[in-house]
């Protein structure tokens, strides 16, 4: 019956097949590659996962001290930058890798496994880069050209005042993970005359992208928290910085990015930026669960006289964490394979296809944090011992999902589009 019905429909049946070829083809083009030692074919993906393994001992030694210090340390960022981790979503023509958006985040979530904070403030610099067509090219090569680290907060917006050539930007804003080793950070500003926001025709403030280099700036040492310690999210606070008016532009929906921006990772405007906040969850989970086994296969609970792994009903509980950190990482990486589509096709983002990104980055990180959960009860004591990761886990993954771009309000605009309801999260809107 099968093989009739594809005789039948054979031409059908090619077409489809051609398409998804063609699909593997568009794809495969946007992901560099090279022939490597022993003419074995690598993908950029691959080159750049090998990079951050290279680099790992230095990452995983410095770790400690980030959680001491409360800010990524000194060798751990210059080793990624060394290896050109920050530059992975910026243009080629801005000396730039421009891989696709599933590539970073493979990278973010290795360097998860590893290590939260390296990760976590990777994936905020690399989301900054996803701000540069909204500059335009040249300022765009001044801001993120070269070297250049960008960080940032969005919430509360600071204010500027209008002067000749510029803005006098004053205001602090909070959670501006990576700050120490930024060159430049982005964040809203309100316009401020006479004392008075200046307001549009529909009474909502006139807002700017502002990008003030990092020397203007004050870091404010209060990042104290219970977990992402070592990712330096501290308060930054600007007191009339001087901010040329070509570093600043209208923050309004971008329709059509151009060039050194027109590539197919661009098009997908911030939603990249916002889904790289999920990779560190999965990177986390996938560490707890990996050491997790090591420590089942040796432990002999407490007034027992088998070790875990012969305990039935931790067997199945570390398989559930296996399964709802796979099941939730694959609609994450599927769904923006499909968005990546869109993109290199040129076809609008619709607003469906962004409320399943939002839904995929958002289970995905509530998945990962559920793992991690079951993975706190079965190794028991040892969880809350510091000579283990399990603790630090725990706390980490516990304070990304307080995020208030991916955390569990976020299911709540995309339940209201799947009714037919106007969405209340903005970010729908770019």
């Amino acid at each position: 019956m099968l093989a009739g019905a594809l005789c039948g429909n054979s031409s059908r049946v090619v077409d489809f097949i051609m398409r998804k070829l063609g699909l593997l083809l568009r794809s495969s083009e946007s992901r560099t590659r090279f022939r490597a030692k022993g003419d074995a074919l690598m993908t950029t993906t691959d080159a750049l996962i090998a990079a951050v393994r290279k680099i790992e001992p230095i990452i995983r030694e410095n770790a400690a001290a980030a959680e001491r210090d409360r800010r990524l340390s000194a060798p751990a960022a210059a080793a990624m930058r060394e290896a050109g981790l920050y530059r992975l979503w910026r243009p080629k023509a801005l000396g730039g890798l421009e891989v696709d958006p599933m590539t970073g985040f493979r990278v973010i979530e290795e360097l998860g496994r590893i290590d939260s904070a390296a990760s976590w403030n990777l994936q905020v610099s690399i989301a900054h880069d996803l701000f540069g067509p909204w500059f335009g090219d040249d300022a765009a090569r001044e801001i993120f050209g070269g070297d250049a680290i960008a960080v940032g907060g969005q919430q509360p917006a600071r204010l500027a005042v209008p002067v000749d050539g510029g803005y006098l930007l004053s205001g602090s804003t909070p959670f501006v993970s990576g700050a120490h080793q930024a060159t430049v950070f982005l964040g809203y500003a309100n316009i401020s005359e006479n004392g008075e926001l200046r307001r549009g025709a529909d009474g909502a403030p006139d807002t700017l992208l502002v990008a003030c280099p990092a020397k203007d700036a004050e870091i404010v040492d209060n990042w104290n928290v219970i977990g992402m310690r070592g990712t330096g999210s501290h308060d930054v606070e600007m007191k009339d910085a001087f901010i040329p008016a070509h570093w600043t532009v209208p923050w309004a929906p971008l329709q059509k990015p151009g060039g050194a921006y027109e590539g197919p990772l661009y098009r997908l405007t911030v939603w990249p930026a916002i889904a790289a906040l999920t990779p560190p969850a999965l990177g986390i989970a996938r560490a707890a669960i990996d050491e997790a086994v090591q420590l089942i296969a040796a432990k002999t609970p407490a007034f027992g006289a088998k070790t875990l792994k012969d305990h039935g009903v931790v067997q199945s509980q570390l398989a559930r964490a296996e399964a709802r950190l796979r099941a939730g990482r694959a609609f994450f990486y599927g769904t923006f394979e499909e968005a990546y589509e869109e993109a290199l096709a040129a076809r609008p983002i619709g607003i469906e296809l962004k409320a399943r990104m939002q839904l995929a980055m958002t289970h995905a990180m509530l998945e990962a944090a559920a793992a991690v959960d079951i993975v706190h009860e079965i190794v028991g004591a040892s969880g809350i011992r510091d000579e283990y990761g399990f603790s630090r886990h725990f706390r980490d993954i516990h304070v990304i999902t307080q995020h208030g771009f991916i955390n569990s309000a976020k299911l709540q605009p995309v339940g209201q589009i799947m009714l037919g309801l106007a969405p209340d999260w903005p970010f729908f809107a770019f």
